[in-house]
């Protein structure tokens, strides 16, 4: 009596421990498939960390910087400099946050600050002209080594405290620099976006894709 007691309440032992792993495996299925609901949403916002994004905030400070200080109070240059070098800085902030939503806004509002940073060229390079100031070129002395400041981490740290130490001409040929260097990097940055879109599609596609895989293990 006591052995069929026994081989009872293992076999009931047995059943509830298959039934236990069951429900744990169905729900790591649900889990699974949970997850693949929200794939076709990139990660993205984390322009702040991006090279390009810190150059641009550096331009626009050191823009604001100039303009109060170099130019005439009324003077139209002073709006248009200002507000070219905060739209280089402001549209790779937006394109980069609707990303995770439409690549085609992304990579509108990236041309639009790579755009607006070409105009502000420039208004740098007229201001050193009109005045017969020199626009260092790679055979001026001091060409080489701006360069490399320019694209240093030293320079994100000093830039602020340095330009008060600096002259038009010095300031207007760091911020070519810089601009010369944003420009070159949304470049690059518009071609791996298209290279992506190319390769993965636009949010509808993902969509769809994320919604076939999703049901294919339900067929």
């Amino acid at each position: 009596m006591d052995q069929n007691n026994q081989s009872s309440q293992s076999s009931q032992s047995s059943r509830s421990n298959h039934s236990n792993h069951n429900s744990r495996k169905a729900d790591a299925t649900s889990d699974s498939q949970a997850s693949q609901k929200i794939t076709f949403l990139p990660q993205h916002g984390y322009y702040r960390q991006l090279r390009v994004y810190q150059v641009t905030e550096m331009i626009y400070d050191i823009t604001y910087y100039f303009t109060q200080n170099y130019l005439r109070r009324g003077d139209r240059t002073v709006d248009q400099m200002v507000q070219a070098a905060r739209s280089g800085k402001q549209n790779i902030a937006e394109g980069n946050q609707a990303a995770a939503t439409s690549s085609e806004t992304e990579i509108k509002l990236t041309n639009v600050a790579k755009a607006s940073l070409e105009e502000l060229l420039i208004d740098y390079e007229d201001y050193l002209r009109v005045r017969k100031l020199k626009q260092w070129d790679n055979l001026h002395p001091r060409f080489e080594k701006m360069r490399q400041y320019a694209r240093s981490e030293q320079i994100l740290n000093e830039y602020a405290e340095r330009i008060t130490r600096m002259n038009d001409e010095e300031i207007a040929n760091l911020c070519i620099t810089l601009v010369h260097q944003a420009i070159y990097m949304l470049y690059k940055l518009l071609e791996t976006m298209q290279n992506r879109f190319v390769e993965e599609g636009g949010i509808r596609e993902r969509m769809y894709q994320s919604r076939n895989n999703y049901r294919k293990p339900n067929r």
